[in-house]
């Protein structure tokens, strides 16, 4: 991938929850302060069939990030959508992600996030 979009294995090492929310938080620090613009999270989607922990704790985290101002936009890529506002803005301002196969196809285990 490009240098404006940096991704992310939080699902590496089998973290606990806690940790890849200490990680998720850390990563987003280093990355605007790298100057990237796009964050590609790989946190799986669980083992159970019915979505993981780490994938909630992480979408949570953001939805908490986002209201905070830290960053500007997250999508779920099984549930982008062109015409969602969030999508809208991240292919404006990164139009390389048009050609990212998760973020153009359904995948639970990828979050992509707009610094």
């Amino acid at each position: 991938m490009s240098g404006r979009i940096r991704e992310i294995v939080l699902k590496e090492g089998l973290p606990t929850v806690e940790e890849a929310r200490r990680r998720l938080i850390a990563e987003l620090e280093q990355s605007r302060k790298r100057g990237d613009r796009v964050l590609k999270l790989i946190h799986g989607y669980g083992s159970s069939g019915v979505g993981g922990r780490l994938r909630d704790a992480v979408r949570s985290s953001l939805r908490r990030r986002l209201k905070e101002g830290k960053i500007r936009a997250f999508v779920a890529a099984e549930k982008r959508d062109v015409l969602d506002e969030p999508a809208r803005l991240m292919l404006d301002e990164c139009p390389e992600l048009a050609r990212d196969n998760d973020f153009r196809n359904y995948n639970e285990g990828v979050t992509f996030v707009l610094l």
